[in-house]
């Protein structure tokens, strides 16, 4: 059994509990904040590569979410399919590997035009490009990140519609390397100067 907890600023503290059943991954997942509720609590079940179910307890939402693989032209393409019962939307996700470096992402919302086609290129393995075009909104995002240091990471994104950029900094705590931390800065371009938005997060994992 393995559990992760995290610390986040403005949204309390998070604990993910995780168990293995056979094939099948059991996981509960709950925020402590000023008060804990029902609220902050859900649970699901996945078998990797496969299904997930995930059941949201104060929304009564369940999410469904198959996942399946095929070749084209000798091209691995991932396929997601995600049903929301309390918000009655399905999603339709799909990845196809061009080779090590390059990938073309689809992600589809059913019966609307949320449409977004994602462009990834990895460069010598240390930093990714990610150029989106959002058909719904008719507007473009980028995402630029890079590996630094000993596995630190640093990234930048850009969305047009929002006129909003975000900044953020990963890396692994030196007495806890199985954990993680975060420094995050959000900056509304469109709003003029202004102090922009941070949030810090921390997580550990460890086994129970």
């Amino acid at each position: 059994m393995n559990a992760a907890i995290s610390m986040r600023s403005r949204k309390g503290l998070t604990g993910t509990v995780a168990a293995d059943a056979g094939e099948l991954k059991l996981r509960a997942y709950v925020i402590a904040g000023p008060a804990l509720n029902a609220s902050d609590l859900s649970f699901s079940v996945e078998k990797p590569g496969s299904f997930l179910v995930d059941f949201d307890v104060p929304q009564k939402n369940v999410r469904f979410q198959f996942m399946n693989t095929a070749r084209i032209l000798e091209k691995q393409l991932y396929m997601t399919y995600t049903h929301m019962t309390g918000e009655n939307r399905t999603i339709l996700d799909g990845t196809l590997l061009l080779d090590p470096t390059n990938k073309i992402s689809a992600n589809y919302v059913l019966d609307s035009r949320n449409l977004k086609l994602r462009y990834s290129y990895v460069h010598r393995g240390m930093a990714t490009f990610e150029p989106c075009y959002d058909f719904g909104k008719n507007s473009w995002e980028l995402a630029v990140s890079k590996t630094v240091f000993d596995g630190d990471v640093i990234r930048a994104s850009y969305d047009k519609s929002r006129k909003v950029l975000d900044l953020g900094w990963l890396w692994k705590p030196s007495f806890n390397r199985d954990g993680k931390c975060k420094v995050s800065a959000s900056f509304r371009l469109g709003e003029g100067l202004y102090m922009p938005t941070l949030t810090a997060e921390s997580s550990w994992d460890f086994e129970m």
